[in-house]
């Protein structure tokens, strides 16, 4: 962005932990965070961490404020928030209004854009802690960018200032990009979670320092590799071992034999269409997961 474009007065519209980031990333990069909106205690203490001396005003007052609004609200809130806004008439022409939202395009920014607002939509495939570090991360991370194409320009300056790469998602993409992110990001962690509890009822007494190498190999060979990386019993058609496992796991945890029903099944299919899996073994393999599944 040239040198006038680099002082805009930037406004949060949710200091939650993606909001607070991205405000401070932007103060970095030499914009000025001039106002801010935050509704619980954990939002008004992170902004007074991340955002220190930015002012805590209603939304309708921080939009009035913004060249640079960022509405940094769960999913299911953003649709009635910008149609609120609309409504008040605080939105002036020419303000860039950018949400963070992985699920929603600019579309859902119409109301505004009505009202002469320029929409982007700039999703920051990171997970976020609420803590400084959170800043640091931001550095080569992939946004998922939305915009019209005469936006486009400035949403992508925009990601690069904040130390971020953008990713060109089209409108039409969204739900299927942000549902490919979740599924390999917020599933993980229930995975993680759920293989540490249970091994810690076999009585490994620190967990995660047991998975955390294996966890990190796989992670890289699966990005290096793909489906290539695939290990374990499933891959090589241990169904005897699948069905000791599962035995164990409807005694110490059925929720955890549901999932590993779920994803053996899964992990079988793309083991065989990749070659790795003999259709024989396959059938023994799924004739035991499908099985346990109807016990």
């Amino acid at each position: 962005m040239d040198s006038a474009e680099s002082r805009l007065a930037v406004g949060v519209v949710g200091t939650g932990r993606v909001g607070a980031a991205l405000g401070a990333a932007l103060q970095r990069a030499g914009h000025r965070v001039v106002a801010a909106s935050g509704v619980s205690e954990a939002s008004r203490r992170r902004a007074d961490k991340l955002l220190p001396g930015v002012p805590l005003l209603p939304p309708q007052d921080v939009v009035r404020a913004a060249d640079l609004l960022l509405l940094t609200v769960p999913d299911d809130i953003l649709p009635g928030l910008v149609e609120g806004l609309a409504a008040t008439g605080s939105v002036r022409p020419g303000t860039i209004l950018v949400h963070t939202s992985g699920r929603h395009g600019y579309a859902v920014l119409d109301p505004a854009t009505r009202a002469g607002a320029l929409p982007l939509a700039l999703h920051p495939a990171m997970t976020f802690t609420g803590t400084e570090v959170d800043v640091a991360r931001l550095a080569g991370c992939s946004f998922g960018v939305t915009a019209p194409d005469p936006l486009r320009p400035i949403a992508e300056a925009l990601v690069v200032e904040m130390g971020g790469e953008p990713e060109w998602i089209e409108e039409a993409a969204r739900p299927l990009y942000h549902a490919a992110l979740a599924y390999g990001s917020n599933y993980l962690i229930t995975l993680v979670a759920q293989a540490e509890d249970l091994l810690a009822a076999a009585g490994v007494r620190e967990p995660g320092r047991m998975l955390g190498p294996l966890l990190g190999a796989a992670l890289d060979n699966a990005l290096r590799s793909g489906d290539l990386a695939l290990t374990g019993p499933v891959v090589r058609g241990d169904a005897g071992t699948v069905a000791a496992h599962l035995a164990v796991l409807r005694k110490e945890d059925p929720q955890a034999a549901q999932g590993y029903r779920a994803l053996g099944r899964l992990t079988a299919d793309r083991a065989l269409a990749s070659g790795q899996l003999s259709a024989e073994k396959a059938e023994s393999l799924l004739g035991v997961l499908n099985k346990e599944a109807d016990a």
